[in-house]
């Protein structure tokens, strides 16, 4: 299985060294790996000793266009922005999207809620349910509710490491994310959901994307574990928007939609 595209990449704009590289070099990787398209997508703004700096996103724009005249690959500025509250609130505002490409969403430790009662009842109770690998049946309930409601009030393109770190009723989910066209990520180095959710994704009519995931520069384009659940399971290459063909995200959409 050959994929064109790498959505889900972090560099040093992701702080504290939690993204190893440069723009310019992860660009590099894809172009050599023979992709046609990466997305910079470094951690949200609510993430506490990760996130990218709204400040800094301007910087990250110019180090994207520098890599394009540089090589050959097209390159799409994202975010991949936190979940940080029961309610399905994310930390991206209207006045974020102007900038992006591309927009990512998953649940992360260590993110700023909206208040302290979400800050202890959603983002930390998640925590000590990983922790004690346990989760309650209200928990998970809340839990899917965010994701639910996150896809109905953003143009979230994917969902990343679904069932990762935050437990929730795959099924629900899925039925959501088929209705708002939200992209279902099989990640390159964790996968949060069984096989059979995996598959009630895909019997359900959901769209996957295989992303790496990559913190470093040579793992862009490492997108073994996703590979070999799609192969396992036999999901056809159709399910998947970026093998042998180039998905068109949510803003790009509207683009044409108000042009035609």
């Amino acid at each position: 299985m050959a994929l064109l595209a790498d959505y889900h990449t972090h560099t040093k704009y992701s702080r504290n060294h939690h993204g190893k590289g440069t723009i310019e070099e992860n660009v590099r990787v894809a172009y050599e790996k023979g992709l046609r398209q990466i997305a910079i997508t470094d951690h949200g703004f609510n993430q506490k000793l990760y996130g990218v700096r709204r400040k800094d996103i301007p910087k990250v724009r110019a180090d994207i266009e520098d890599a394009k005249e540089r090589y050959p690959i097209d390159v799409l500025l994202g975010v991949e922005a936190n979940l940080i509250s029961s309610q399905g609130d994310i930390d991206i505002v209207p006045e974020d999207m102007k900038n992006l490409d591309i927009l990512l969403c998953g649940f992360h430790r260590l993110v700023k809620s909206t208040s302290t009662r979400e800050q202890f009842g959603f983002v930390l109770k998640n925590i000590f349910s990983e922790i004690f690998h346990h989760t309650s049946k209200k928990q998970r309930e809340k839990n899917t509710n965010s994701y639910i409601n996150a896809m109905r009030k953003y143009d979230i393109d994917i969902i990343t490491h679904l069932n990762h770190a935050c437990k929730v009723d795959v099924e629900k989910v899925a039925r959501v994310a088929k209705e708002t066209n939200t992209l279902i990520e099989l990640n390159g180095k964790r996968l949060g959901m069984s096989d059979e959710e995996i598959m009630t994704c895909y019997n359900l009519g959901c769209k996957f994307v295989i992303n790496s995931d990559a913190h470093s520069p040579n793992r862009v384009g490492d997108c073994h574990l996703g590979l070999q659940a799609a192969l396992r399971l036999r999901i056809p290459d159709s399910a998947i928007v970026n093998y042998n063909d180039l998905p068109t995200f949510k803003k790009e959409k509207l683009k044409q939609k108000k042009r035609s």
